[in-house]
């Protein structure tokens, strides 16, 4: 822990806004940002789950018309909320090479996601399919491959410290700030970009999914679908979309007079080793080390901890050892702690998912106000968490928030804020 590292810039599109100030605005009113899906191709396949949380296309000021063509829509995504937490850092120059207040080669970014370009993957087997070999698009592969979204955000800003890609299911949005964390504090890098983004909500995905009996098929009532800790939950909803942070390192920011919103104070990881797509649970689960790791990492106590963006997808096999972990990690002080899923308004962006609430996290930090949940109406009595129902005001004083994040495969990741 030698360097502290600060959170200078934030950035996100997605269901509920097409920049932070939306997001924040509609997480604080609980509005859902799910829809019933109206593409042709619901009706084409049929399929049994009709309802996602698509987000808006980035403007073209932001993604020019010609950079769209070459980039996944994950990667549009990626872009977008990469600029906006960049010119919210208030950065001199559009990137680390015209900044002077930047040297390239200590910028550096870590942007997660849980399956990357599928989208233009399947688009190229159908061109294939219809057309012939020769029909594929040349930049195929630069858009499929899981690395193009921190690789579109490192040229995107001149970055050249490193371009690390998290690939961690749902758990790759957090674990990008792991590595954010990590990099700043070992001295490798004096910037981070870091996040996640995914943009999934495709035929194949969702009748996959659905064939996993993940996904909530209220598709008559879209924006209840998604009910984390509900009793009548029935599985999660697709979201799609991006978060972004710039971290820095204290000394780095104040240097150049940078508003610093929270500090990133410590962040664990684990697996399970356990099953494919159900948890472990238990005091000695993946999801209660990781929590444990990152108050090792912060160095801060339990009683500290007043905030808690939960991972809650809506599922009725993962909700439950969440609340399970918490109370392994933290014991009683679980009480006094304010807990937020607002997965019940963005639905699930997967890989984004993390970075999305890690933003969510640090507002929720810096307003001392706690987002709500909506679609709540009966809470699951073996999930005995402090449940915010509708926008909470937080208390006054040093404290800690922490965002949950954990992914098929037995990955868990957990990002701890503190207030400044």
């Amino acid at each position: 822990m030698s360097r502290k590292v600060v959170v200078t810039g934030l950035g996100a599109i997605t269901p509920i806004g097409e920049n932070v100030q939306e997001t924040w605005a509609n997480a604080l009113k609980g509005v859902s940002g799910v829809h019933a899906l109206e593409n042709d191709w619901v009706e084409q396949y049929d399929l049994a789950v009709r309802i996602g949380a698509t987000a808006p296309a980035p403007s073209e000021d932001v993604v020019s018309r010609v950079q769209a063509k070459r980039l996944d829509p994950s990667g549009q995504f990626s872009v977008a909320a990469a600029r906006e937490a960049w010119n919210d850092a208030g950065f001199s120059g559009d990137t680390a090479d015209t900044s002077d207040e930047l040297d390239p080669t200590r910028v550096g970014v870590a942007f997660g996601t849980g399956i990357g370009g599928v989208w233009t993957l399947l688009d190229a087997w159908d061109t294939m399919q219809a057309k012939g070999a020769r029909r594929v698009k040349p930049m195929t592969v630069p858009m499929l491959m899981p690395n193009g979204n921190a690789s579109s955000v490192s040229m995107e800003f001149k970055a050249r410290a490193c371009a690390i890609t998290p690939v961690s299911a749902c758990a790759s949005g957090t674990e990008a700030f792991y590595q954010g964390l990590n990099l700043i504090r070992e001295g490798k890098a004096d910037v981070v970009i870091v996040g996640g983004a995914e943009s999934a909500i495709h035929p194949v995905t969702i009748a996959a999914f659905n064939s996993m009996q993940a996904l909530s098929r209220r598709n008559d009532d879209p924006q209840a679908a998604s009910r984390p800790f509900d009793i009548d939950r029935d599985g999660f909803v697709m979201g799609e979309g991006a978060g972004a942070c710039i971290l820095e390192s204290e000394e780095h920011a104040k240097a150049r007079g940078a508003k610093i919103y929270a500090e990133l104070a410590g962040a664990g990881l684990s697996a399970d080793a356990h099953h494919i797509t159900s948890p472990a649970i238990g005091d000695e689960g993946g999801p209660a080390r990781a929590l444990r790791e990152s108050m090792v990492s912060g160095g801060f106590e339990p009683s500290e901890i007043k905030h808690v963006n939960a991972h809650a997808t809506s599922t009725p096999v993962g909700d439950i050892p969440e609340a399970g972990a918490l109370r392994a990690a933290f014991g009683s002080e679980v009480d006094s702690m304010a807990v937020s899923a607002t997965k019940s308004m963005t639905g699930h962006l997967l890989g984004g998912s993390g970075a999305v609430e890690g933003v969510l996290t640090i507002l929720a930090l810096k307003n001392r106000i706690a987002p709500c949940t909506i679609n709540l109406d009966n809470q699951d009595p073996k999930i005995d968490l402090d449940v915010v129902t509708t926008a909470r005001d937080l208390p006054s004083g040093d404290m800690v928030a922490i965002s949950n994040s954990f992914g098929f495969g037995g990955h868990n990741s957990v990002a701890a804020f503190r207030s400044v």
